[in-house]
């Protein structure tokens, strides 16, 4: 962290959070997002966000214990980060799994360990679902799901998994519930946080809070590059777009309100002793749950995942 802001994290609102924002504009705002958490610059970013994530799951998780869970994406929005979240994990499991068919003699002819049940799904959820969107993303991988009624995270059912659009349902109830807030979790205000939370530790056996930003000025001084980047990178990116073109380059609201939301999501990120403040205030027990938090570097050199993750060790 550099250069901590020292002031509480700030209720200000985001731009693309708000009923009045254009649906177009805040279609072409969610793509910015997206490519961001796959992009890998080169040089500032050894592996992108996205793959930080899945290496982050795999170190705190275990590599076995991985296997183990389902992991269902609240605030999904029209499928954020979650599907390329899913893939770099599932190729790091297969990876896994290949260098050890390996050594038993395992391997089918193409090289590839055989798809099983220790294939890791996800499912993706929303209090508005996006079912176009999902629809689209779980065509593409066999490991992606969606649940298609409105999901609200603060009144999760602990069954949750069997409303998964899954053609086999064993393969994720009979796995144990981790849930996932990816860029999210800063938009609650502290009641419902904490009524989320609460929610969380009764009916999960896991969470993950995940964000890109932090409060402090090295963050806020990566956020501000955006702009620059997307003014150098949306036609290669964006090319016959060109609506997304047109609100990037002749006006540009697109660059706009990704660094204006930016820079207030920093503002409004609590850090790690403020999230388990909020998770003592749920009144919920503890008593088995492991907590583990930290920080990884995902733009040289101020840019950071922080992260915030919680492990019922016996359940």
């Amino acid at each position: 962290m550099v250069l901590p802001l020292p002031i509480p994290p700030l209720r200000l609102f985001e731009i693309d959070d708000q009923s009045w924002f254009p649906a177009r504009f805040r279609l072409y705002v969610q793509s910015c997002l997206t490519l961001f958490w796959k992009f890998k610059a080169p040089i500032l970013q050894p592996i992108s966000p996205a793959s930080l994530v899945a290496q982050t799951l795999q170190s705190v998780l275990g590599e076995e214990n991985l296997k183990n869970y389902t992991f269902v994406d609240f605030c999904s929005g029209a499928g954020g980060p979650t599907p390329y979240i899913e893939r770099e994990v599932n190729k790091r499991n297969k990876q896994s799994r290949t260098e050890q068919a390996q050594l038993n003699g395992q391997l089918l002819q193409n090289g590839h360990a055989e798809k099983s049940e220790e294939d890791i799904d996800f499912i993706l959820t929303d209090i508005h679902p996006h079912l176009t969107a999902w629809s689209s993303a779980s065509k593409r991988s066999a490991n992606l799901h969606y649940i298609p009624t409105s999901i609200d995270a603060a009144n999760a059912s602990a069954t949750i998994l069997s409303l998964a659009n899954t053609s086999t349902p064993n393969q994720t109830t009979n796995k144990r519930t981790f849930r996932l807030f990816s860029l999210a979790f800063h938009h609650f205000p502290d009641p419902l946080a904490t009524r989320i939370l609460q929610n969380t530790l009764s009916t999960s056996s896991g969470l993950a809070i995940f964000e890109l930003q932090d409060r402090d000025v090295g963050n806020i001084l990566t956020v501000l590059t955006l702009a620059p980047l997307l003014w150098l990178g949306s036609w290669y990116w964006f090319w016959g777009n060109w609506g997304q073109l047109f609100w990037t380059y002749v006006v540009p609201v697109v660059p706009f309100v990704i660094v204006f939301d930016g820079v207030v999501s920093c503002l409004r990120t609590r850090r790690e002793g403020e999230v388990m403040k909020l998770v003592r205030r749920t009144g919920s027990g503890v008593n088995g749950w492991r907590f583990e938090t930290g920080r990884e570097v995902h733009t040289w050199p101020m840019g950071t995942m922080s992260y915030f993750i919680g492990v019922k060790e016996d359940a």
